[in-house]
Formats: C-alpha cells, sequence, structure tokens
C-alpha cells in the first residue's frame, strides 16, 4: 500500500477555522502539487480528505472524486487517520489531505514506531509506501519545488 500525507496548502486566517479558505499562494500551491502527482500516480489511487474547507480546496485541485472523513479533521489522531486509510491492510495508493500536528505524527509513527512533532510543511507530501512489512520512503516534496518564480 502507498500513503501520501498531504497537508493542505496555505490558507487565510480566519474564524472559524473550518472554513478558511486557500490564500491565492495556496491555490498556486495546490494546483502544483496536484500536476505533479497526476505524473506519478497509477491507476488504483483515491483520496480521502479532512472536512476542513481548506484541505477539500487542496483536493479538489487533483480531484473532484474524494471523501470527506472526520478521521482527517483538526482534531483527529495519528491512530484514527492509519485506520481510516486502511494502513494496516489496505492496498492502491490512499491520498490523505489533512493538517498539522497530526501528518508529521502519522509519518512518525509510521517510519519510527512512535507519534512524534515531524514537520510537514504547508502544500507539501510524504509518500509512504508498505511492502511486505518493509516501509519505503517513496518521496518527500514541497509545493516550493514545484513553482517557477
Amino acid at each position: 500500500m502507498d500513503l501520501i500525507l498531504w497537508r493542505h496548502a496555505d490558507a487565510i486566517d480566519g474564524i472559524p477555522d473550518e472554513d478558511r479558505q486557500l490564500s491565492v499562494r495556496g491555490t498556486h500551491q495546490a494546483a502544483a502539487m496536484a500536476r505533479w502527482l497526476r505524473t506519478q500516480l497509477r491507476d488504483d489511487w483515491r483520496v480521502i480528505a479532512s472536512p476542513a474547507l481548506r484541505t477539500r480546496q487542496t483536493a479538489s485541485a487533483l480531484t473532484d472524486e474524494f471523501v470527506i472523513d472526520q478521521a482527517l479533521s483538526t482534531r483527529t489522531t495519528p491512530e484514527k487517520l492509519l485506520e481510516a486509510v486502511d494502513w494496516e491492510h489496505g492496498e492502491g495508493t490512499v491520498i490523505a489531505v489533512g493538517h498539522q500536528p497530526t501528518l508529521g505524527a502519522v509519518a512518525a509513527l509510521i517510519l519510527s514506531g512512535q507519534p512524534a512533532l515531524w514537520s510537514v510543511k504547508k502544500g507539501a507530501i510524504w509518500w509512504l509506501r508498505r511492502e511486505d512489512d518493509q516501509i519505503q520512503v517513496k518521496a518527500v516534496l514541497s509545493p516550493q519545488w514545484l513553482i517557477k518564480p
């Protein structure tokens, strides 16, 4: 199974937090990452997003066909996210569009066995693969490397 942890792109400040929209910069970040992902993904992939507007807008840069799941919300845990994507038994590729600090904690939990405060930058992805009980890091990519000045 491949798991792509995709942090929502840059968003404007505001309240309520769930209604924050992507900034102009964030829209460019999401579009650039979506273009790159389209060149890398095989046929068997799906997207799960937090209910927050900024994550839905980020996911929409890649596809309009995604599932909204509370297990990716700002109040979730790494364990709930891993259960939602079926990390232990799932197949194919799942793109989880969510938030910090959860995404960093999920990466830490998968790679080190302990949740920790690892950083996933806005709009960035961490692409992890579980194959035959081995964990591989396929890519860690920030949108800043994809956007031409």
